[in-house]
């Protein structure tokens, strides 16, 4: 299993209050990655975080206000609260229902080259990194626990990392989100020591058709 890892981890949490806009609008993922001072470090359809200021526009999304927990975006005249701690939803149109076929996520690499992004597993907010070489979604003890897995009685599976073979337990995830994305029992394992992201492994990954076009990664729900 490749486990590559960027020097610095994203502190993240996820907002997220719907607006029910019209059906014209564009559609966008938008994600509150953090707050600090008087600026909002947004993630908007999985791309690179962004710090902007009040006023400032980003790919279609307009910050309104920050407050110390939150921030006020503008998508297309609707206005969404974001609110830390929360999963992400689309904003700006109805969000996608799980497992349809129009289910496609466009990631942009950073300048490591890492496909990072936020999701959510069991509708609680994690940090992926797009693993290809994992067999399966991959957490560390940390995650494991802030998202309520336990170890205790899961079958053990060998795994080999970058400081050697550890022993890890398998289980199956109820729902593994990323942007519109969302499947459902994907195979996964809990390895016994810290990791600065969740790997999203080939259990996640297979399930959709995968295109790279330089620094950005199209996924398209397969069915």
């Amino acid at each position: 299993m490749a486990c590559a890892w960027a020097d610095r981890l994203l502190v993240t949490a996820c907002l997220v209050a719907a607006l029910c806009p019209p059906v014209h609008a564009q559609a966008l993922a938008v994600q509150l990655a953090g707050v600090s001072g008087d600026k909002a470090l947004l993630v908007v359809n999985g791309q690179a975080p962004k710090f902007m200021a009040v006023g400032d526009t980003h790919a279609g999304v307009r910050l309104l206000q920050v407050t110390p927990t939150g921030a006020k975006v503008s998508i297309a005249g609707q206005q969404a609260s974001l609110v830390l701690g929360e999963s992400p939803i689309s904003v700006g149109s109805r969000a996608a229902a799980p497992d349809t076929g129009q289910q496609r996520v466009v990631l942009t690499a950073d300048s490591r080259g890492h496909f990072l992004s936020t999701g959510s597993i069991n509708g609680k907010s994690v940090q992926f990194m797009v693993d290809t070489g994992a067999t399966t979604v991959v957490l560390g003890q940390a995650d494991a626990q802030r998202l309520g897995l336990k170890a205790d009685g899961l079958a053990r599976v060998g795994m080999q990392t970058a400081n050697g073979t550890v022993v890890g337990h398998q289980l199956k995830l109820q729902r593994v989100r990323l942007g519109d994305a969302e499947v459902s029992d994907v195979a996964a394992v809990i390895l016994p020591q810290h990791m600065p992201y969740v790997l999203l492994g080939n259990s996640f990954l297979t399930r959709f058709q995968m295109q790279r076009d330089n620094d950005q990664m199209t996924l398209q729900r397969r069915y």
